[in-house]
């Protein structure tokens, strides 16, 4: 007789794909949802809310919070330890694995939750190591984690609200991909950056699909740029109105944005 532990029905009805992320959302027994992940030798189960592994660190709601309360007892000058860097990484691959799934299953602003998360972890991080090439080895993926933000906050949006605020959302994220390469001094790398040409690309798809011209942000950009103030005011006060422009399509089918 089957022991009541063993998962084998499970892994033959949910296959696993080979380069894909299979995920599900799924009542436990116990009523609450989770999530679920299958992987080559099985399944990983995540819980929804805090962290995936549903511990407590310490008491706190994240590992996180818990290193942020130790900076208000310590002070600023709070450095981590080894193995406060192990346990941090426990969590940035924690939520890095449960964000992919809420990408898969189009559960958009759970996924800008999590990369939020870890981008507040990273600039934690890159503050309070005692490691600096510790730290730098995690500001490497910081691009990425915030590809996933911009392509999930653009595709929550045009779900919510239409193309639109998506193509606003992409653009506010390059802004940020701008911010960030200036930062390490790598502006000349910006414009052939993949991450940035995808987002472009996306953005792009999103105008063409929905048959939305320049947004109003863009316009207003664009005058300032042109130095036409006047007509850079008069489209500071159309967005002041919560006024909108250009020709929305009706569709809700996102099959041909990048994800």
């Amino acid at each position: 007789m089957p022991s009541p532990r063993d998962i084998d029905s499970l892994l033959k009805t949910w296959k696993f794909r080979p380069g894909e992320v299979t995920a599900r959302l799924i009542k436990a027994r116990s009523g609450r949802d989770v999530l679920q992940m299958r992987i080559d030798m099985g399944v990983i189960q995540m819980e929804t809310d805090l962290r995936p592994d549903g511990q407590r660190p310490n008491g706190a709601e994240t590992y996180y919070d818990y290193l942020v309360g130790e900076v208000i007892r310590e002070g600023d000058d709070f450095r981590l330890t080894k193995e406060q860097c192990a346990e941090a990484d426990r969590e940035f691959s924690q939520y890095y694995q449960r964000r992919l799934c809420w990408l898969a299953i189009r559960e958009y602003r759970r996924a800008v939750r999590d990369a939020d998360h870890s981008l507040a972890f990273m600039d934690f991080v890159r503050e309070h190591a005692a490691d600096e090439e510790w730290a730098l080895s995690h500001e490497q993926y910081r691009p990425f984690v915030l590809f996933h933000r911009i392509q999930a906050a653009a595709l929550a949006a045009l779900e919510e609200h239409g193309a639109e605020p998506a193509i606003e959302e992409i653009n506010a994220g390059l802004k940020s991909f701008r911010e960030l390469f200036a930062r390490y001094h790598a502006e000349d790398h910006y414009a052939d950056d993949e991450l940035v040409k995808r987002l472009l690309e996306m953005r792009e798809s999103v105008r063409e699909r929905y048959e939305v011209g320049r947004t109003l942000t863009e316009q207003l950009a664009e005058a300032v740029r042109a130095e036409d103030y006047e007509l850079a005011a008069r489209i500071r006060d159309r967005i002041r109105s919560g006024e909108a422009v250009g020709a929305e399509g009706s569709g809700d089918d996102t099959d041909t944005v990048d994800r």
